[in-house]
């Protein structure tokens, strides 16, 4: 019973600091912040273009003109979290990473077929695809948030100013 106890008792006495919150303002987030990740990201695959498949940097700036179209979106009003995260993972580490991944392949085996049976040129362009899918389906998702709440205050101004239907 006391060998319980014992484990029960450090527990008690063990204090354990709270997690420390971000910031409701973090300035990361921002989207001057954002845009200068993006333009970053830009100037990394203009940098690479002379190793890179000229579809894969055309690919590349596709993605980064989505994210600023993101971004841009901001303007009207904040960026939901989802978005927020997906431009940031997408700025720093998804496209970065990808595209140093395969700068760190030998040039010689670029187009010799791997376990999966792709070259490693193949699976860039397959995964520059899913970050250009993800791109768009992020910057659809702000158009329709903003759509969506226009439809919401069009509603509100009909129910707010039209006549009640209690009205005689």
């Amino acid at each position: 019973m006391r060998w319980f106890r014992r484990f029960t008792d450090a527990r008690e006495d063990a204090v354990v600091p709270p997690l420390p919150l971000p910031p409701a303002d973090d300035p990361a987030d921002s989207a001057e912040q954002l845009l200068a990740g993006v333009a970053g990201l830009e100037r990394l695959v203009n940098r690479s273009a002379g190793r890179l498949p000229a579809a894969a940097v055309a690919n590349a700036r596709r993605i980064t003109d989505v994210l600023r179209a993101v971004v841009g979106q901001a303007q009207t009003r904040p960026l939901d979290v989802y978005a927020t995260m997906s431009v940031r993972g997408t700025v720093e580490d998804y496209l970065p990473t990808t595209i140093r991944t395969y700068l760190a392949v030998d040039a010689r085996l670029l187009d010799t077929p791997r376990g999966a049976g792709h070259t490693p040129t193949q699976s860039l362009m397959m995964q520059l695809d899913a970050l250009l899918q993800s791109a768009t389906a992020t910057l659809h998702a702000t158009q329709n948030q903003d759509a969506d709440a226009l439809m919401t205050q069009g509603n509100f101004l009909r129910t707010r100013f039209s006549g009640s239907d209690l009205d005689l």
